[in-house]
């Protein structure tokens, strides 16, 4: 009832804030886009329409979510930060779950939905391939308890135009067997050059932005090939990273994306070293396998997963509603919470349980300013650079099959 009374004051808030329906272009040129900033490479986003005004609400909001984002009571009973909103509102709500970013940004590109929680590796493309409007952040009043750390970046927004309100983000850890891997990593070595050591039983993520994470590791071994932005490969940074994890696929036992399966195998103890999430550590270890998890000395991927509106919204009012809710404290709590990731409103920590911030390191700039967090590669280089065009998603989706074999 206390978190009712909280949602409905935040609610009563945000109407206030509601004054009647408009849009406006969602940079102030007349004539195209947001543009880049110089670390964008001057990339241009296609000019799509921004809200000035958030009027009534609609009747419904169709919402394609990671799963664990927008749980309604289905899953457990206990959880459900849908059902106020739609008592609220009446914005009647419809969940449809993705499993990859690829699949999440096919299902956005059908135009059926109206909100995304988009992770950094989809939300480039939204925002290249004119899917998503820019969001204006004026009339979400949650925003301003966001930490600043999470706004205006490359994979939110261009040219300080943001194009959704980050939700909640975290590291791409290392973790590792106790009893096996001594002593004790620091380095992502141990899944690299090292990886020999651990043959057959080491794990890596599966997916293509995986790629950034051997580039990652060649920025701290391999000065020379220049790279400055794991994101941003030229054809022969990417050459490096693909033959640096083609070396590593003789180790590897299995890729995992399912982390249930990831829990499981370290476990039965066939895998032992690999990248992971705090939250998969956290349960491994409640089921008793002996694992720690590290940042690396190299520092780590990461995502910050952003909310962004369906460039062609027939429900705008709902889907700005729905923005303010889901990163309101006592919804952004309890997701993370969920979920099992730092949220990404400072206020939130006042309602999470005893140490969950601190675990993950919630609101934490220095440790955050480790993370390399998720950012679509695309032609313009990353980095900056103008002399030399940088390879795509698509090339490393095609790399990643490769890789693979």
């Amino acid at each position: 009832m206390k978190q009712t009374t909280r949602l409905a004051a935040a609610v009563a808030a945000f109407a206030l804030a509601l004054t009647g329906c408009g849009t406006s272009s969602g940079d102030d040129e007349d004539d195209g886009g947001a543009t880049g900033t110089e670390a964008q490479g001057g990339f241009t986003a296609p000019d799509v329409p921004m809200a000035d005004q958030v009027g009534d609400y609609e009747d419904s909001l169709s919402v394609l979510a990671w799963p664990g984002y927008a749980e309604d009571g289905s899953t457990d009973k206990s959880v459900d930060w849908v059902t106020p909103f739609e008592e609220e509102t009446g914005c009647q709500v419809d969940v449809k779950y993705f499993g990859t970013s690829d699949e999440a940004v096919n299902l956005m590109k059908s135009g059926q939905y109206d909100v995304v929680s988009a992770s950094g590796d989809a939300s480039l493309r939204l925002i290249a391939g004119g899917d998503v409007a820019p969001v204006n952040t004026d009339l979400i009043p949650n925003y301003a308890d966001v930490w600043p750390f999470l706004k205006d970046r490359d994979w939110n927004s261009v040219g300080g135009q943001m194009y959704g309100v980050p939700h909640g983000y975290g590291a791409n850890l290392l973790m590792y067997n106790t009893d096996v891997v001594t002593p004790a990593p620091t380095s992502w070595s141990a899944v690299f050059d090292d990886a020999s050591s651990y043959s057959g039983k080491v794990t890596a993520y599966d997916s293509p932005i995986y790629i950034a994470d051997a580039a990652l590791y060649l920025m701290e071994t391999q000065p020379d090939l220049g790279i400055e932005n794991p994101y941003s490969l030229d054809e022969e940074q990417l050459a490096a990273a693909v033959d640096l994890l083609k070396k590593q696929r003789e180790n590897v036992g299995e890729y995992w994306s399912d982390y249930l399966k990831e829990i499981q195998s370290f476990k039965t103890g066939d895998s032992v070293v690999g990248t992971t999430w705090q939250v998969i550590a956290n349960l491994a270890k409640d089921e008793k396998a002996p694992v720690e998890a590290i940042l690396p000395e190299e520092g780590a991927t990461g995502w910050s997963d952003t909310w962004m509106v369906q460039a062609s919204t027939e429900s705008p009012n709902c889907a700005y509603g729905w923005m303010n809710h889901i990163i309101s404290p006592e919804a952004n709590a309890a997701v993370a919470e969920w979920f099992g990731e730092a949220p990404a409103n400072e206020k939130a920590c006042d309602l999470t349980s005893k140490g969950f911030c601190e675990t993950y390191h919630a609101g934490d700039e220095a440790y955050a300013e480790q993370i390399q967090y998720w950012t679509t590669p695309i032609e313009e280089c990353l980095d900056g650079r103008t002399d030399v065009s940088c390879t795509t998603y698509q090339d490393w989706t095609q790399a990643w099959t490769e890789i693979k074999g």
